[in-house]
């Protein structure tokens, strides 16, 4: 599993290098999210419903890391090369003074 920082993250995001997939559930990403996230809930989680056709470029995010980890797991499991998520979730992008969105 390969773990990317907020800032990572954010300048990849910025450049269109990868697609950031939010695995938490609708309500909680209705009260704050990371812009231009893309939401996929875990509860309903389907490697194969991920978006275009190269998984490599995928990056989960959740609350705090946990939940993305777990997407990265079923990934595996199901064969698909999606093995990257944001460290700490949501809760770090924060920490690092990222933009959320309401």
């Amino acid at each position: 599993m390969v773990e990317l920082e907020p800032a990572d993250v954010q300048a990849r995001l910025s450049r269109g290098e990868i697609v950031l997939v939010d695995v938490r559930e609708p309500n909680e990403i209705a009260m704050e999210r990371i812009p231009g996230a893309l939401s996929l809930p875990l509860s309903a989680f389907d490697p194969a419903a991920l978006p275009g056709g190269d998984a490599t470029k995928i990056v989960f995010s959740c609350a705090a890391g946990k939940r993305s980890a777990m997407a990265v797991a079923h990934c595996e499991a199901a064969g698909v090369p999606a093995s990257t998520h944001l460290r700490g979730g949501l809760m770090a992008w924060k920490m690092a003074g990222l933009p959320t969105e309401r």
